[in-house]
């Protein structure tokens, strides 16, 4: 003869467990995401700088002087829309490329701002959680991946 089949399924007290332990390992999770999800917005961020660079140093080599960004026909906004562009105090000896994080990339604190500074054939990086891009050596190195 045939036992009774004990009623199958999860107990309350066995849910209760796989949830608590779902979380815990989503909340250690989520953050190594979002890290890495704000590097490669920042890595775009690179990119449009380096492009604007070498728009820069075309522009230069017909010019007497370096341009706006107008001027040099690039879009203020890095595709994705995570960052805006802007090239400040262009000269004869240099200018200045602000990327200023917008929009979901505005989380990322440490890199919210990253400006490149050229003067004489010199090149600056620096980043920074304000326009003031006062972080120290080595969250500019994090920031700009050097």
């Amino acid at each position: 003869m045939k036992q009774a089949n004990p009623s199958a399924g999860f107990t309350l007290i066995e849910v209760m467990v796989a949830t608590a332990v779902s979380a815990i390992v989503a909340s250690v999770a989520y953050p190594a995401f979002t890290g890495s999800v704000q590097k490669i917005r920042r890595a775009d961020a690179l990119v449009a700088v380096m492009q604007v660079q070498q728009a820069q140093e075309r522009w230069r080599s017909n010019s007497h002087a370096y341009a706006t960004l107008p001027e040099l026909a690039l879009p203020a906004a890095v595709a994705g829309g995570n960052y805006v562009l802007s090239v400040d105090r262009p000269s004869a000896t240099g200018y200045e490329v602000l990327a200023s994080a917008a929009g979901a990339q505005a989380g990322d604190r440490q890199c919210r701002y990253m400006k490149l500074s050229v003067e004489g054939g010199n090149f600056d990086y620096s980043s920074g959680q304000t326009a003031a891009v006062d972080n120290n050596a080595q969250a500019n190195r994090q920031c700009w991946n050097l």
